[in-house]
Parts: structure tokens; C-alpha cells; sequence
């Protein structure tokens, strides 16, 4: 499945969230992950987000898809890196 995961967390808990996001997915901006994700990490990764956020202050969104194959994207500048789907 690909997640694309955006999210305004506090400035506290930012990096605990980040760092174990890198693990799954591709960092694209300071506040947005995707990539290609089973099922049982999306479990993982939603456990692991409502265990260390604060839902009264922070805010999270996971958009998810069967793939990539339907998703069409326009970029404008240049990204913080070069990623892709193969881990």
C-alpha cells in the first residue's frame, strides 16, 4: 500500500515522530512523509503515532492507497533528496 503521511506536531515531540518515520517511509518535507508500506507497518506506524502525540495539540493525517499507480504528482523545486520506492 503507499501512505502519504502529513502532520503539525508539537515542536517537543517532532523528532520522536520523525525519526521513526524515516524508518517506513520517504521524508519529502519537513512535515510530510510517502511511500510503499505493508499493511502491518501501517499498523505499527499509527500505534506508534497515537502513542507519542498529544491529540489535543498535535495533528497527524494518513492518506492511503493500494498504489502508486493512480496517484499523479507535479513537483515545482527541488526536493530535500532523491527517493524511491525500492527499500
Amino acid at each position: 500500500m503507499y501512505v502519504i503521511i502529513v502532520y503539525d506536531i508539537n515542536v517537543y515531540r517532532i523528532n520522536t515522530i520523525r525519526k521513526f518515520l524515516k524508518r517506513f517511509v520517504n521524508w519529502v518535507q519537513n512535515s510530510v512523509f510517502e511511500g510503499e508500506i505493508t499493511e502491518s507497518q501501517l499498523i505499527r506506524i499509527k500505534a506508534f503515532i497515537n502513542k507519542h502525540t498529544d491529540p489535543e495539540y498535535d495533528f497527524i493525517k494518513i492518506y492511503s492507497m493500494d498504489s502508486d499507480k493512480y496517484l499523479d504528482s507535479y513537483i515545482i523545486g527541488k526536493p530535500k533528496k532523491e527517493f524511491s520506492n525500492i527499500i
